[in-house]
């Protein structure tokens, strides 16, 4: 019963509505700084396009480090829940692109090259999905920069005033009033004639920035 409540159109626009409301209040209420801003605004202000990422738990307050005047797409699951993300960040002003490595694969690969061509940047949680697994780069991303020789940039989130939650990606709940920080990390490049040792070495290298970005938003708000 429950289950079949919440696919109903009236249902998914009232939550993508007090989800969208809530972010904005987090976002405004919150006392925010930004480290490694250098590592972004050249993109920003060249209007070159560039791939983001952090990790899915770091989802919710990411759209406010990002200048509004700037097209970003976001890829989401095709999954329920990412119907209700993709309502959510429309409210916000975020495009999104519906895929998955299992169901909607290869149209999601496609319309994201076509972002970038376009000029557009996108933004992509890679670790992402329904079940992980958590803090896990997927190979997608890497072979998406290498063949379209897009800078991939590492960010995080985090606040003095938040929750985990108890879900696949421990998700951070963050909570109006604080003070949070955003950090990014130096872009990543893949070449593009990269040989699958290479691309696995890029994989295990975005990892290791993702992670490092996302201990230092957390060491910066104690």
């Amino acid at each position: 019963m429950l289950k079949r409540l919440l696919k109903t159109g009236t249902v998914q626009f009232l939550l993508a509505w007090l989800t969208a409301s809530y972010i904005r209040l987090v976002c405004r209420t919150t006392r925010w700084r930004v480290h490694g801003r250098e590592h972004v605004e050249s993109f920003w202000r060249a209007k070159q396009p560039f791939i983001g990422c952090f990790w899915h738990g770091r989802l919710l307050a990411m759209r406010a480090s990002w200048p509004r005047a700037v097209p970003v797409h976001l890829l989401i699951s095709s999954h329920r829940d990412g119907r209700l993300i993709a309502e959510t960040m429309r409210r916000l002003g975020v495009g999104t692109v519906a895929g998955s490595t299992k169901r909607g694969g290869a149209g999601a690969f496609l319309a994201l090259r076509r972002k970038l061509s376009g000029g557009e940047s996108i933004a992509i949680t890679p670790d992402g999905g329904t079940r992980g697994p958590r803090m896990r780069v997927a190979p997608g991303v890497i072979k998406l920069a290498s063949l379209t020789e897009t800078p991939v940039v590492p960010a995080a989130f985090s606040s003095t005033r938040q929750r985990v939650l108890r879900t696949w990606d421990r998700f951070v709940l963050a909570l109006p009033f604080g003070r949070g920080v955003y950090v990014y990390g130096a872009p990543l490049t893949v070449p593009r004639d990269a040989d699958p040792a290479a691309l696995e070495a890029a994989r295990r290298e975005l990892e290791s920035r993702l992670n490092r970005v996302t201990a230092e938003a957390d060491r910066l708000c104690g």
